[in-house]
């Protein structure tokens, strides 16, 4: 365990422990407030993600930042992560192997931000997370507990792209943390 932001951050320059190290730019760390009361994890960097080293800038992180902006969250207040750091060919999802090698990395941000509340962002963040019993499609909009820490599957933004009707569910979930925020205030 690392006991620093900057002995983490450090120790994943130049990272090779898995083969997505051969085709990134950069290495997408996490971003936002290090001390959050809320945690957002994804499953990787997207093209947009990996050009500019940020988590969530594309597509599915501009539809992300409208929700944000409806519910009255500051993207700055959050802490935003994936379960991997580099960018997956193809945006193709992260192979078993590739999750297992940023594991460490994830663990040291979630214990160096404390978050009371972590959003999972898809089944790959979920199952990697909380284990492969678990599915988005029945495990989305349901509170797990684990460790202290409550956590809240929800679609991935990328999701919502695909498939609009899942927007609805998306900002439920999400109105769902605000309230239990509260809560835990």
């Amino acid at each position: 365990m690392f006991e620093t932001w900057e002995e983490l951050e450090e120790s994943i320059n130049g990272c090779n422990k898995c083969k997505l190290f051969k085709t990134r730019q950069n290495i997408v760390f996490g971003t936002g407030n290090k001390k959050a009361d809320l945690m957002l994890i994804g499953e990787g960097p997207g093209a947009d993600e990996d050009r500019l080293a940020e988590p969530f800038v594309g597509r599915a992180g501009k539809l992300m930042d409208m929700a944000f902006q409806t519910l009255g969250i500051k993207r700055e207040e959050v802490y935003i992560a994936n379960i991997v750091k580099c960018r997956p060919p193809y945006n193709r999802n992260p192979e078993a192997d590739e999750c297992k090698a940023c594991m460490d990395y994830l663990r040291n941000q979630v214990i160096l931000v404390k978050p009371k509340i972590i959003v999972l962002l898809g089944n790959v963040a979920l199952q990697n997370i909380l284990g492969k019993e678990h599915k988005i499609t029945s495990s989305r909009g349901k509170w797990i507990e684990k460790k202290g820490i409550k956590y809240m599957p929800t679609w991935h933004p990328a999701a919502l792209l695909r498939d609009e009707t899942k927007k609805i569910n998306f900002i439920n979930d999400l109105e769902l943390v605000i309230e239990e925020l509260k809560k835990e205030r």
